[in-house]
């Protein structure tokens, strides 16, 4: 919002305001300009039969008519330029390393909290904080070896970090099937550009988790992907991922821990495990130290963790970073750790757990948006340009009863890219997901990302449980 409460025009990432195409962007306007609206529904019908015969589903949970749909996909590719990618990798790699050093710290010695630069309360109590970890040495110091950093852009210049992903970020095979896809129904436009690969995405991550394997495992480490099952929104990412890695996916039943060595059970016999990416949260992964109730974990799991004879990615307790309380002083982390200025910025953040930041947000509503520290997906959120006085009121009381459950924002005007409508192309917002992969060896980030578009006109919630869909990231390699 500007000075006057009037939301500035969204930064059109294809065209500049005399109607020039941006760098990267000619080829997609004259190949849009050439096209019929009927011309682009008979290309999306295609791109949305591919996908069909995919089998690419993601569940929401509570929705009565359809628990498994088909993702709503784009055709219209989100480019950037090498120039733009090379400054968001390097912030990228910058963030992620500060994200690891703090939760190791944290669970460590504790020196940020010891300097005051973080509220201990802010960390010792936050519900995804895990006692068990203390002092608990990881391999290489690293808890998250996949990151899912969302990105949000304003301008020609500025990307802002909106949301931190550090427990299971989701979304990746989106990002590779929707390559596969733009190369099957536009084959003319990939032999015009060059486009940089994210097909080496799957190489890249099972480079990574073997990287991080414990010390104690025997020859080449032995990796897995543990899966709540197949009732579980993400599974078919799940299965995606380990068939393109070449690894067992398995269920906390298919594992058995004997002597604090975690082992799966096969037809040949027992194999040792010895790097699980586990895609199940924390409370369920081992009955005898978190959820007694859990039936998806495995008895043991942490006794082998603190053994040192497994490496969970991520680890244990990484919520703490995804919390967006904590989100508000990552500046403050990245300069803790690492003395320099953080290269991408975040959005600013009112803090209403603290009284004055509270009793601001509280008084403008109306042009903020606001949201649950621990809360995803576009849940718990209100945006408040979009909300009426009834809805806004509700949220008061909900901030006024428990200031320390929420944060707020102001209203960003996020980019917006073309986007194939029923009536022909329009402007739609976006965001950017791109994943971070931090080994032992190296960090890895493949060229682009997940853009995820709010499909429904004037929205600015992309989530696709509630309707948003994704796009094709185009890295420029020239």
């Amino acid at each position: 919002m500007n000075s006057k409460g009037i939301m500035p025009a969204p930064f059109d990432e294809m065209s500049s305001a005399d109607g020039n195409s941006r760098p990267g962007y000619e080829l997609i306007k004259r190949w849009l300009d050439s096209e019929t609206p009927e011309s682009l529904g008979h290309r999306r019908l295609e791109a949305e039969l591919l996908f069909r015969r995919i089998g690419i589903t993601f569940a929401v949970y509570g929705d009565e008519e359809a628990e498994e749909r088909i993702i709503p996909f784009d055709i219209v590719p989100r480019v950037l330029t090498k120039t733009e990618w090379r400054k968001l990798a390097t912030g990228l790699e910058q963030r992620v390393t500060a994200l690891n050093m703090f939760l190791a710290d944290i669970y460590g010695t504790g020196e940020i909290l010891k300097a005051g630069i973080i509220p201990s309360d802010l960390v010792y109590r936050n519900p995804y904080f895990r006692p068990e970890m203390m002092g608990l040495k990881l391999p290489h110091d690293i808890y998250v070896q996949i990151a899912g950093i969302d990105l949000v852009r304003t301008d020609a210049e500025d990307f802002y970090v909106l949301e931190d992903n550090a427990r299971t970020p989701s979304g990746v095979s989106y990002m590779l099937e929707n390559r596969e896809v733009m190369m099957r129904v536009f084959p003319d436009l990939f032999a015009e550009y060059r486009i940089d690969p994210v097909e080496t995405y799957p190489e890249e991550l099972l480079a990574t988790l073997t990287s991080v394997a414990p010390n104690s495992a025997p020859g080449e480490p032995a990796v897995a992907l543990l899966t709540p099952g197949p009732l579980n929104s993400a599974y078919y990412e799940h299965s995606f991922l380990a068939d393109k890695l070449g690894i067992d996916l398995v269920e906390g039943s298919d594992l058995l821990v004997r002597d604090n060595v975690v082992f799966m059970r096969t037809t040949e016999g027992l194999k040792r495990v010895d790097v699980l990416y586990r895609r199940l949260d924390d409370d369920f992964l081992d009955p005898l130290t978190f959820l007694p109730t859990s039936v998806l974990g495995v008895p043991g799991l942490m006794n082998a963790y603190r053994a040192g004879n497994i490496t969970l990615a991520n680890a244990v307790g990484t919520g703490v970073a995804d919390d967006k309380a904590v989100y508000s002083y990552m500046p403050e982390i990245v300069r803790f750790y690492l003395g320099a200025e953080p290269i991408l910025k975040n959005v600013p953040t009112w803090r209403c757990r603290e009284k004055d930041a509270c009793a601001h947000v509280l008084d403008n509503l109306h042009d903020l948006v606001v949201k649950e520290v621990a809360g995803s997906g576009g849940y718990g959120m209100l945006i408040g340009p979009a909300a009426d006085k009834a809805t806004r009121d509700i949220f008061a009381e909900k901030i006024k009863a428990d200031p320390d459950n929420f944060i707020a924002q102001p209203t960003l005007a996020l980019s917006t890219c073309p986007t194939v409508v029923d009536a022909g192309i329009a402007p739609r917002h976006v965001d950017l997901r791109p994943f971070v992969l931090y080994g032992a060896d190296k960090v890895r980030i493949v060229p682009g990302g997940l853009t995820r578009v709010a499909l429904k006109e004037g929205s600015l919630v992309v989530n696709s449980s509630q309707g948003g869909g994704t796009k094709d990231t185009w890295v420029l390699d020239a």
